[in-house]
């Protein structure tokens, strides 16, 4: 064959495979989110109770690094601030009792566990968003250990005791700030995919106890109802951390993960058909809705933990009110695997999966977060091998914000 024609020849064939290439770059990735929730508070999923060895605690955390990549997911939410304490060198609080079995007692030999944890999960692919409760401080008051630097002790005038825990008081301003600047430097100084927040925010009410503000609301000089008032403290504090974890670096996200139930529809024509005691936006004066139209917050993340034909709180009414109310933000629905055997609907094989193929065949649904780690140990009702057999076998891309710049803009 004539050198002319071989170089046609091999023009050609180079054409046919870039057009093959520029049509497969056209198909559309798989985008999923699928993320656990690793629980520290209370040793819940990490790392287990009186292990405070540094070489245990990454052993164990690459374990479920590891598992969970296995299961398919691309995401972990690990909580590192659970009671106004650290999983971390903080210049604010003190390491937590939960990594080292005594408040403020630094790992030994000395070691950064969200460095460490954020370093694990990148090499994995897998995005680390730093999971913080922004208003609980003493966990289990006269049992909890309480450093002497500890917050509750240098400014007590900040917090309120209800129940058995002590809370930052929401509506105090130096609180607030407080929280804002703990936050602003974890985001400054870790390589976080995210910042999220879960369900906590005015306490879950007990029943016959009043949560001790009156004192506060009458100081304040409010012309809020008291409900109104609660309500924009928190809007407050969400603003300001929307603004400080942006200016800190625009890209890092804002999650919340709320209660299900935003509002009862027999309270409010706008709120879902379901019938629970408590809700958001009157009980926990966690507003949702209006940080999702104000684009305060990234991604919301309801914790749909319960069964599909619930009798009160229907999983699949549920569903379809969260993504009807996403205004442009992203949607990530909690489930509750930890729920397995838990009563005859979690004891069906089928109660997961079909709540997975429910959120995947509902629109401004981006995928899903699990609750929580250690569950998936058990591999209960053999959902860790539908998962990495069937629904998640294949690998799924991170959902794109185009609202955020990307890192290396």
């Amino acid at each position: 064959m004539k050198a002319a024609t071989l170089g046609i020849l091999s023009t050609l064939i180079s054409s046919i495979l870039f057009a093959q290439q520029a049509h497969l770059s056209l198909k559309p990735a798989n985008y999923e989110f699928r993320g656990v929730w690793i629980a520290t508070v209370d040793n819940t999923d990490w790392p287990a109770k009186g292990m405070t060895d540094p070489e245990s605690q990454k052993a164990d955390f690459i374990r479920q690094l590891d598992m969970h990549k296995k299961n398919g997911m691309n995401a972990v939410i690990v909580q590192v601030r659970p009671a106004a304490d650290a999983f971390y060198p903080s210049p604010y609080e003190p390491w937590s009792q939960w990594l080292t079995g005594v408040q403020g007692r630094p790992p030994s030999p000395y070691y950064d566990p969200l460095k460490f944890m954020i370093d694990e999960t990148h090499k994995r692919g897998m995005e680390f968003h730093a999971w913080c409760n922004p208003y609980r401080a003493d966990f289990q008051i006269g049992k909890s250990s309480i450093a002497k630097n500890h917050i509750t002790r240098s400014h007590p005038e900040w917090f309120l005791t209800y129940g058995d825990k002590k809370y930052f008081d929401p509506s105090n301003k130096d609180a607030q700030k407080f929280v804002v600047k703990v936050i602003s430097d974890i985001v400054k100084r870790y390589d976080v995919d995210a910042i999220h927040m879960d369900d906590y925010f005015y306490p879950y009410r007990i029943t016959g106890k009043e949560f001790p503000d009156e004192a506060a609301y009458k100081r304040s000089g409010s012309d809020l109802s008291k409900d109104d008032w609660r309500r924009s403290n928190v809007d407050s504090i969400i603003a300001m951390l929307s603004k400080a974890i942006k200016q800190e670096k625009p890209w890092v996200k804002f999650g919340i993960s709320p209660f299900c139930v935003w509002r009862n529809k027999d309270s409010d024509p706008d709120g879902s058909d379901s019938r629970d005691a408590q809700t958001n936006y009157d009980d926990l004066y966690a507003n949702i809705l209006l940080w999702l139209k104000k684009g305060w917050i990234d991604y919301v993340a309801p914790q749909l933990y319960l069964e599909i034909g619930n009798a009160k709180v229907p999983y699949e009414n549920m569903l379809d009110w969260w993504s009807k109310h996403t205004y442009g933000k992203q949607c990530y629905i909690g489930l509750g695997i930890y729920r397995a055997g838990s009563n005859p609907a979690w004891k069906d094989a089928s109660q997961l999966p079909r709540q997975i193929a429910a959120l995947r065949n509902t629109p401004n649904v981006q995928g899903a977060i699990f609750y929580s780690s250690k569950t998936f140990d058990r591999n209960p009702n053999g959902w860790d091998d539908s998962l990495r057999n069937n629904y998640y076998k294949e690998p799924a891309l991170i959902p794109p914000m185009d609202w955020l710049p990307k890192k290396d803009d």
